[in-house]
């Protein structure tokens, strides 16, 4: 049986988060940043994109796998189109420089189109488009990332989870907001079942090394993840793998490294796609045209078995709204390799009430 979740308040986790990156020295606003998208993903109960990742950043800064003062530079800007190199920089400090240049040519352009190679994990891709339809843009982010996933009918991993996020500004209905994998799940989903001493992950999330389906963590971790519908979440894994490292001539498939392998960047490529809604109608139309749509979907009658009907975002901003006011709960295996971090690095954790870690 798993031990009780530690249940922490936003702020002081977040504060938390940003004192241990700057304990392997990590400037001030660079840690505020990617402690803030971490919390982020975990008031939306995107656990596996949360301060679950906070150590293996720690560990790769450390082992000089990612250069926490890089800022990368723009390769090349022609039109609407702009790549950069992220210099193996941290990757949400990348992303956010990225977001504000495809807002800013989006805004001039009608368009923008953001590609960077030679970056880092950033977190969860909903922060990133969110940045981009807070500018009334409609915003979509992709990104490759390390091969754990075969192609269909493949045995050996050649693809990455590469995820699909698109957001759009919200009207009186709250935003619609897509962020999948191109997997069952994420594969954090699956280290969070290890760390924190799930016995079982769901039927459908991965398979073993023969492509053989398995709800066993430890099997799962040494196996493969399962694509999203089979050859579609294949297909839609290598659209990602093109618009992202092809296109931005980074690395490719097998040639990343991964947060959790130490002695080897990882070379993520991500892509920032900015779309200026004004250009076609004007923003205020746009969003009441996005109520209605959303209205319809959720006056659809509920299947069997079903109360309600959702549409993307749903479940993540009820859960944002409940963990706002209820505090964060980490997984008990999460919090102890945080507080052992904080005790190599000499960072004082939160007290939390009943904790013993």
């Amino acid at each position: 049986m798993p031990e009780p979740d530690v249940v922490v308040a936003p702020g002081a986790l977040a504060a938390f988060a940003q004192r241990l990156l700057e304990g392997v020295g990590v400037t001030a606003a660079k840690a505020q940043l990617v402690a803030g998208s971490l919390v982020a993903a975990n008031l939306r109960g995107v656990d596996s994109h949360g301060v679950q990742l906070l150590p293996y950043y720690l560990e790769q800064i450390e082992w000089s796998d990612m250069d926490a003062r890089a800022d990368g530079r723009v390769i090349s800007e022609n039109g609407a189109c702009l790549l950069y190199d992220g210099q193996n920089g941290i990757g949400q400090s990348i992303a956010e420089i990225c977001c504000a240049h495809a807002v800013r040519i989006a805004s001039a352009q009608g368009m923008a189109a953001v590609v960077a190679r030679e970056s880092n994990h950033f977190g969860a891709a909903a922060f990133w488009a969110q940045k981009i339809s807070a500018a009334g843009h409609i915003g979509i982010v992709m990104c490759n990332a390390s091969s754990l996933v075969p192609p269909w009918q493949g045995k050996q991993p050649r693809l990455g989870t590469n995820p699909i996020c698109m957001a759009v500004p919200g009207g009186e209905e709250k935003p619609w907001l897509l962020d999948m994998a191109t997997t069952t799940v994420a594969a954090g989903k699956i280290f969070k079942a290890k760390i924190n001493g799930q016995p079982q992950i769901p039927a459908g999330w991965a398979m073993d090394s023969e492509g053989v389906p398995t709800t066993d963590p430890e099997t799962a971790l040494k196996g493969l993840l399962m694509p999203l519908g089979g050859y579609k979440g294949s297909g839609l894994a290598m659209m990602v793998e093109i618009l992202c490292a092809v296109l931005s001539g980074g690395a490719m498939s097998t040639e990343l490294g991964g947060i959790r392998f130490r002695g080897k960047p990882v070379r993520v490529s991500q892509m920032f796609l900015a779309i200026d809604i004004a250009r076609f109608l004007p923003v205020d139309e746009f969003r009441a045209r996005m109520d209605g749509l959303i209205r319809q979907m959720k006056a659809t009658p509920p299947a069997v078995g079903y109360s309600e009907v959702l549409v993307a975002g749903d479940p993540e901003w009820r859960m944002e709204e409940e963990r706002r006011q209820s505090g964060v709960p980490v997984g008990r295996g999460t919090w102890h390799a945080l507080c052992e971090a904080a005790d190599r690095l000499g960072v004082a954790a939160p007290v939390i009430a009943g904790d013993t870690a």
